[in-house]
């Protein structure tokens, strides 16, 4: 068996439905190319699959879900290498191996020393920080906050004295449903002239992305509740 044949494409993923036009054309090429996917969800997946490229014949493919990469998906992950075959694996939404499961297969195609090949496609965490206006040159992704309050709180103040210190954007997410008391933490803890940006739907027909200070956003209601949302938090210099 030839391993040197098997390659590892990051697919990206749509972060909104309608946003099919953030996919490049070359991506349905790779898409062809592969013969077996490691998803994150395979209903989401294969319709995600259908929308940018209706021709597809699904049933032609193995399907595999990544479930947080566990012993035995990463075995038949290793085995389809050293069958030689290509691979795609695709997270949930935007892409692969960022804040996704999908990076613990990512790292074992590199142990075996297989060519791995990311893909363009949209990214929330980056196209936030891009319409920020906050510091591009220092920055972190912390993924989620705790959810107990009085840890969520020790974080956030955590998070805002590290940017203070540092002059670094931090950004972080919430499941969508935690998003209004995400917010309301982050307005009761923070000081006034913290600068707290919040985007959503991000390349959505109803996207929206504003920075303003902690002070300027006391002085009006938001409610993204179950919207999806990006973070980012700049406590000055």
């Amino acid at each position: 068996m030839n391993q040197s044949k098997s390659i590892i494409y990051l697919i990206p993923s749509l972060l909104s439905d309608e946003a099919v036009h953030t996919i490049p054309p070359n991506t349905i090429d790779t898409i062809k190319n592969c013969q077996v996917f490691f998803v994150e969800n395979e209903r989401t997946a294969r319709r995600y699959l259908k929308k940018i490229w209706r021709e597809i014949v699904i049933d032609n493919y193995e399907w595999f879900t990544i479930d947080k990469a566990e012993h035995e998906v990463r075995s038949v992950f290793k085995q389809k290498i050293k069958e030689g075959k290509s691979i795609g694996i695709i997270s949930e939404a935007g892409c692969p191996g960022v804040a996704d499961p999908g990076q613990a297969l990512i790292a074992v195609a590199h142990e075996m020393n297989i060519e791995v090949k990311p893909l363009v496609g949209p990214n929330s965490i980056l196209l936030a920080l891009m319409a920020s206006g906050m510091n591009g040159q220092q920055f972190q992704f912390v993924g989620y906050l705790p959810i107990n309050e009085h840890e969520r709180i020790k974080a956030i103040k955590e998070l805002e004295a590290e940017s203070r210190k540092k002059n670094c954007t931090q950004i972080f997410i919430e499941t969508p449903y935690r998003n209004n008391q995400l917010i309301e933490s982050i307005l009761k803890t923070c000081k006034h002239t913290t600068k707290f940006c919040i985007a959503v739907d991000i390349t959505g027909q109803d996207e929206w992305i504003k920075t303003k200070t902690i002070a300027q956003w006391k002085k009006e209601m938001t409610d993204i509740h179950k919207r999806p949302a990006i973070f980012l938090l700049h406590g000055g210099s």
